[in-house]
């Protein structure tokens, strides 16, 4: 799976990117039919204590499917963002088996 991550109005983050790869590693493992990952890093001020957002679009056979969180660290809200796209992809994939 092909992953591009973009950081809206941020500095790029090595760091955080080789942490959000792991965990769309394992998405990749269970799920070999996800083609590609858009993840945006953003940062909102106004929302305290959080304002730290994630944002992940997953290319896939159909619809995309995507997920989204604000959460106090990027590492939280990517972490969070990826739990809730593997409830999705879980759901895609009971679709896929029973049609």
């Amino acid at each position: 799976m092909e992953a591009i991550f973009e950081f809206v109005q941020l500095t790029k983050s090595e760091r955080l990117e080789e942490f959000t790869q792991k965990k769309l590693e394992k998405l990749e493992n269970k799920y070999n039919w996800v083609i590609r990952a858009n993840v945006f890093f953003k940062r909102d001020e106004n929302q305290k204590p959080n304002g730290y957002i994630c944002e992940i679009r997953l290319s896939v056979p159909g619809p995309e499917i995507f997920a989204e969180s604000n959460e106090d660290s990027f590492e939280a809200a990517a972490a969070a963002t990826v739990k809730d796209l593997e409830r999705q992809c879980e759901k895609k994939k009971a679709k896929m088996i029973s049609h």
